[in-house]
């Protein structure tokens, strides 16, 4: 499967980033990796993730972290809308 980021996915993440590095700086590239891996999986396992609060999508906590993606499969293609921190207020 392919897999495609939304603007707001990219965005999510490089301010997740940013954020990390400078609030924990120790630990943020192991964080980073282990959410872009997560990402990445769902090219081999699309329906890894639980049913999404929106009709239409799935959401894949990230284990050992609080972020959860938020995802669309589309035939081969797994597209990345959103990565929110699991605390957040969810967008309508």
């Amino acid at each position: 499967m392919q897999l495609r980021w939304t603007e707001g996915a990219a965005n999510d993440l490089e301010q997740i980033t940013e954020y990390l590095f400078r609030k924990t700086p120790l630990h943020a590239a192991r964080l980073i990796r282990s959410l872009y891996d997560a990402v990445f999986a769902l090219r081999t396992f699309p329906q890894r993730g639980r049913s999404g609060k929106k009709a239409g999508t799935r959401e894949l906590v990230v284990q050992s972290s609080p972020y959860i993606v938020i995802y669309q499969v589309s035939s081969d293609v797994v597209y990345v809308a959103r990565i929110l921190h699991g605390a957040q207020k969810w967008p309508d």
